[in-house]
């Protein structure tokens, strides 16, 4: 079983043994996200004891970033490094705006103590002592923290003096949390390690009360402990997912493209861009080769996390972002959301102000086959916001709805162009996976705007980030520093670093994957590897990796930088099959009434059926 926990709604899809997929759909509960998992279990009524495996997808690490409602944490960092956080990378919070401003450090500078040590590649120059030890210990407790962090210089290559301090704060307060930057990222670059490990330490609380109450709520339905999706695209058990909370940044959304990625697979097709359009927000990801493409990091809502993540793009476009007018006088679409409460107009639960669905529904694209969570749509509601809107901007009501989807439209195309173009991929040569509650509406303009040749609705568009979750494989994954030149590395070098990372896990599929660049490049590009390889295949395959995606080579040694070891085990396997409420081609211009979502085939495009279930949308060739 998949849980999705979204802004407007929450999804859940299950498995059975047979591999048939059972779905259902609720309004979401923002005021405590296990309350409306629950409601959703109870629209499923699985009997107790049923269920072998609860996948959860949750963004309670986004939002605790988001609205900076975290831990208190105190920062222990090397003396006279101790402005990591806030001189950040120096690059400017936007190219132009000279007036815009990075989001304040999760740690204030009041908040970091130094530590008297130093480290350099020359070796250690100052020393940790016990005095040292006492003295920061007193002088972060003196702080009153919920969570000390401990960031140290270099400490990827010697954690020893992390260890002693953190040893040092659980016998001055047992019970403390500590969070070691080396734990959570052994890996080079001060910053980003130091800012992932904060990152860490602030959301670790909320994670673990939040974990602790949906645990509890399942246990009195007769469910299993939850397990919980990571930003890399495998789940982890809720005890350990505790304990690894900035890997949970992009839970929900990863979901979402590892199920694109099975259905794509299902289908026959290997490369694709996602759209996963919801009610707050919409993510865009890639597929290459029927896998979702995992990058080494990413920032979250401002926030610096260096850990894997399944590639995904959200921008603020969803079915319930507002459009309003600016004091310009120009039409603007989001970021404000009318998410469940009170939703768009059309929900008659409140909401007033127009928003995309409001706007799909006066052009007549949404089929009300009766909505989720109890939601019957309102058209007069719906055609009422957006009169009003259009008023204000003199315009007629139609124009104004064509204008706001329009809108909301370039904002995903950029987005998608992100996490295609940018990264060396040519949508024209991919297809587009879309779903979410407003995907499938969506798709035939985006495809559109990027070239795309086709497009593929997949089964349970429309909760298809939960059914990503039910089949999600088990996932651990742990790292190493390896700054090593790759003519200096030989095979059984490297099968001995594999092997020693291989001993901290358990799994029965197994792959490494290096992170090597060109020696003096300020980045790296990931390319996979195995036990025993010699640094000139590793080398190769980085050449051949950073020709796909830059262009060119260069005439430089190439050294490594990390090793990084998954070992996962299967999830369950859906089967997919035909189950639309029509099931003959249509061609469009036409709305076509899907089980959780809406299907519009634009002109000049037609949709057929898949043995599958889903949709296969091409263009009509021309006459």
């Amino acid at each position: 079983m998949g849980v999705d926990v979204g802004g407007t709604f929450t999804d859940l899809a299950a498995v059975d043994a047979d591999g048939n997929v059972h779905t259902r759909k609720v309004l979401s509960t923002p005021e405590d996200q296990s309350t409306g998992v629950v409601d959703a279990l109870h629209a499923l009524a699985a009997p107790a004891g049923a269920v072998a495996r609860f996948v959860h997808g949750t963004t309670v690490v986004t939002n605790l970033l988001l609205e900076r409602t975290g831990a208190r944490v105190v920062l222990c960092a090397t003396a006279c490094a101790t402005d990591l956080l806030e001189l950040r990378r120096q690059e400017r919070a936007s190219l132009y705006d000279l007036a815009a401003h990075h989001p304040a450090p999760l740690v204030g500078a009041a908040d970091v103590v130094p530590v008297p040590e130093r480290r350099t590649p020359q070796g250690v120059t100052q020393a940790l002592t016990a005095e040292g030890v006492d003295a920061v210990v007193a002088a972060a407790l003196a702080l009153d923290p919920a969570v000390v962090v401990i960031a140290l210089l270099h400490a990827y290559e010697d954690s020893t003096p992390e260890q002693r301090l953190a040893e040092a704060f659980r016998a001055a307060r047992p019970g403390l949390t500590v969070v070691l930057a080396s734990d959570v990222l052994p890996e080079i670059r001060e910053y980003e390690r130091t800012a992932t490990a904060v990152a860490e330490g602030y959301a670790r609380p909320g994670v673990e009360r939040y974990l602790d109450r949906l645990g509890a709520r399942l246990h009195e339905e007769g469910m299993p402990a939850p397990s919980v999706m990571t930003s890399g695209g495998g789940m982890r058990a809720a005890a350990e997912a505790a304990r690894h909370a900035a890997s949970l940044a992009l839970s929900g959304p990863a979901g979402g493209v590892v199920g694109a990625a099975a259905v794509l697979r299902a289908a026959g097709r290997r490369d694709a861009l996602t759209i996963d359009i919801g009610g707050t927000s919409a993510d865009a990801g890639i597929i290459l080769d029927g896998e979702a493409l995992v990058e080494p990091g990413g920032i979250v809502a401002g926030v610096p996390i260096a850990l894997p993540r399944v590639l995904v793009e959200t921008v603020s476009a969803g079915g319930g972002s507002i459009a309003w007018r600016d004091d310009g006088g120009a039409l603007r679409v989001g970021p404000r959301s009318a998410g469940a409460r009170p939703g768009p107009a059309a929900f008659a639960l409140g909401g007033i102000e127009p928003t995309v669905t409001d706007a799909q529904i006066v052009l007549g694209r949404i089929v009300d086959t009766g909505m989720s969570g109890g939601v019957q749509l309102d058209a007069a509601r719906a055609r009422a916001a957006v009169a009003a809107l259009a008023a204000s901007l003199g315009a007629p009501p139609e124009r104004t709805a064509e204008a706001i989807i329009r809108a909301a439209d370039a904002e995903m195309a950029r987005a998608l162009r992100r996490v295609s173009v940018d990264r060396g991929a040519d949508p024209r040569r991919c297809t587009l996976v879309a779903f979410g509650g407003g995907g499938p509406l969506h798709a035939c303009a985006l495809a559109d705007a990027l070239g795309m040749p086709a497009v593929l609705v997949p089964p349970f568009a429309g909760v298809l980030s939960a059914v990503g979750l039910a089949v999600a494989p088990e996932r651990r994954e742990v790292a190493m520093s390896l700054l090593v030149a790759t003519e200096a590395l030989d095979a059984r070098s490297f099968k001995a670093h594999c092997d020693a990372l291989a001993a901290r896990v358990n799994g029965a599929e197994r792959s490494w994957i290096v992170r090597a660049r060109y020696v003096g490049q300020g980045h790296e590009v990931e390319v996979r590897a195995s036990p025993g390889d010699a640094g000139s295949e590793i080398a190769a395959r980085f050449a051949a990796a950073h020709l796909a995606r830059f262009g060119f080579t260069l005439p430089r040694p190439v050294e490594c930088v990390a090793l990084r070891h998954v070992a996962s085990d299967p999830g369950a396997v859906a089967r997919f099959r035909r189950e639309e409420l029509v099931a003959r081609p249509v061609a469009g211009p036409a709305a076509v009434a899907l089980r959780d979502a809406t299907l519009w085939v634009a002109a000049g495009w037609r949709a057929t059926p898949l043995p599958i279930g889903g949709w296969l949308l091409e263009r009509e060739a021309a006459a």
